[in-house]
């Protein structure tokens, strides 16, 4: 053959390869779904931590007995159904046929196992509100699980999710301690997928369970976390096509991302580390001129918080509608606040009336405000909205450990700025900013130091009622009252926002399982 020939033929055979090489890495990619996350996971037992750069790639690998839809209320993952006896000290669980990444059934004991060498032991908010109120683990069946409690706690199943309450092998953590498991490293799942590999702040890489439990899923066949921390790098990443979904972007890149005909912005109020956050004005009602409820309630209307909502948060989030979040749809009362319209005029009138008139240099009183330092815009946007009704608020950012022992120990403040997460049920996050047991020198409890017996009686109902509508009617006569009394003045709702491209769909991003029904269009 003629060199000219053979140069021509080789070309042409270079040519073939390369595209059968793309074809093959379209087809791999065509079946492979990339997300980005801020940080390396570390291990893969959610079940040890609450800690959310571990859910967030973990979570995937597992499964709770129930999971929550888009509204938090509970629906079936592992346990199929479940009954609650009348007394509200028994809830049974019947099981799927279910089985683990190594092809063992998951049974009852699995269930027992992780609530008594793990989850109890470990994990810091199941640990802390089931601690004391699980009685016991009991296991009639291989197919059925009773949990036996000492007293009626309402908030059960929605603390029973992948996040709060991942289920894990017996036969791996039955013995030993959970925290020092090697499985931690080489995770055994019941999730839509199974480890593969983990290349140390890099990637983590999975595949599709074929076995799993819930049929037609997962449709994805490979699922790869890239790590990438810094928040440009992995938007960089985004626009050049190699991830396909940012599970959290900041408020600066929501338009620019918001502009592009492929991506699809969503915004949810919860997550793999918690969530349903709002940004609270925090009065301390220690302090005499923050009793006087003239004054509260004009800073209230005073105040723009749909201006933070743009400038501050650019349209991430919402105006707070009422004290318990709107993420909690059963016990969000969206009327709760509807009297404290942003209202100037009204605000001088208040304090007109209450006799708080301006001095010679127009100030009618002199305020402090409390807060970390990522929180100094919203302090300077409730320093100018208060300064136009004649109140000199005047803002006092503290590192981490200092606004928490101004706040919480010392409460050396006027007013604070905190963001209070009220989790997936009123109990969890909510219930500590009113109750009277929840005053003291405890980070992130009562700050205001309100105190109302008829409160504290209402959130003892809650916690007794079973019925998520009944408990839904109590947390409104609790919202009623604190909208009433203004301890403190709910601002803005904060969301949590993901982007991905619009070719995929099925996406649960509020839950440990967002990736379970993902698939592309």
């Amino acid at each position: 053959m003629p060199a000219s020939l053979c140069r021509l033929a080789c070309l042409i055979g270079a040519v073939l390869a390369l595209l059968a090489a793309s074809f093959a890495t379209t087809q791999a990619r065509a079946d492979t779904l990339v997300v980005a996350v801020s940080a390396d996971p570390e291990h893969f037992n959610p079940g040890i931590t609450t800690a959310s750069h571990t859910h967030a790639v973990a979570n995937a690998l597992f499964n709770g007995l129930v999971a929550r839809d888009r509204e938090n209320r509970p629906i079936p993952d592992l346990a199929t159904g479940w009954t609650i006896s009348e007394d509200g000290l028994r809830y049974t669980f019947t099981l799927a046929e279910a089985r683990w990444h190594d092809g063992r059934p998951v049974t009852s004991e699995d269930v027992r196992v992780s609530f008594e060498r793990v989850l109890l032991p470990h994990h810091a908010r199941t640990g802390a509100s089931l601690r004391e109120r699980l009685a016991a683990v009991e296991t009639p069946d291989p197919r059925v699980v009773v949990l036996r409690l000492h007293a009626p706690y309402a908030p059960l199943l929605q603390q029973l999710d992948v996040t709060e309450a991942p289920i894990l092998p017996a036969h791996l953590f039955a013995e030993g301690v959970a925290t020092d498991n090697p499985a931690n490293l080489a995770p055994v799942g019941s999730g839509p997928f199974r480890f593969v590999r983990h290349i140390r702040d890099d990637m983590v890489e999975m595949d599709r369970n074929p076995d799993y439990f819930k049929p037609g899923l997962p449709r994805v066949e490979r699922l790869v976390f890239r790590i990438l921390p810094d928040a440009r790098t992995a938007l960089l990443a985004y626009q050049a096509g190699e991830v396909d979904v940012l599970r959290s972007i900041t408020g600066a890149d929501t338009r620019l991302l918001a502009a592009r005909d492929d991506t699809v912005i969503e915004a949810v109020t919860s997550g793999p580390g918690g969530g349903n956050c709002v940004m609270t004005l925090v009065f301390n009602l220690d302090r005499p001129a923050l009793r006087n409820d003239a004054l509260r309630t004009a800073i209230a209307h005073a105040t723009d918080r749909a201006r933070m909502v743009e400038t501050i948060h650019f349209g991430r989030g919402r105006v707070a509608r009422a004290p318990i979040a709107s993420g909690i749809g059963w016990a969000h009362d969206p009327a709760a606040l509807a009297t404290y319209a942003h209202d100037p005029a009204r605000a001088e009138a208040l304090l007109e009336a209450a006799g708080l008139a301006r001095g010679a240099d127009g100030v009618r009183a002199r305020l402090d405000i409390v807060h970390f330092p990522q929180f100094q815009r919203h302090a300077d946007a409730l320093r100018q909205d208060l300064a136009a009704i004649g109140i000199a608020l005047a803002s006092r950012p503290l590192d981490r450990a200092a606004t928490v022992e101004a706040l919480f120990m010392r409460r050396d403040f006027d007013t604070g700025l905190v963001s209070y997460c009220h989790g997936l049920d009123p109990e969890i996050g909510f219930r500590r900013t009113l109750a009277s047991d929840a005053i003291g020198p405890v980070p992130f409890s009562n700050g205001a130091g309100f105190s109302d017996a008829r409160v504290d009686a209402l959130f003892a109902r809650a916690l007794r009622e079973t019925d998520l509508d009944a408990r839904g009617a109590i947390h409104a006569e609790i919202q009623a009252i604190a909208a009433a009394a203004l301890p403190y003045w709910w601002l803005v709702e904060t969301d949590s926002l993901s982007a991905f491209r619009a070719e995929w769909e099925g996406f649960t991003m509020w839950s440990g399982q967002f990736a379970e029904s993902a698939r592309r269009r």
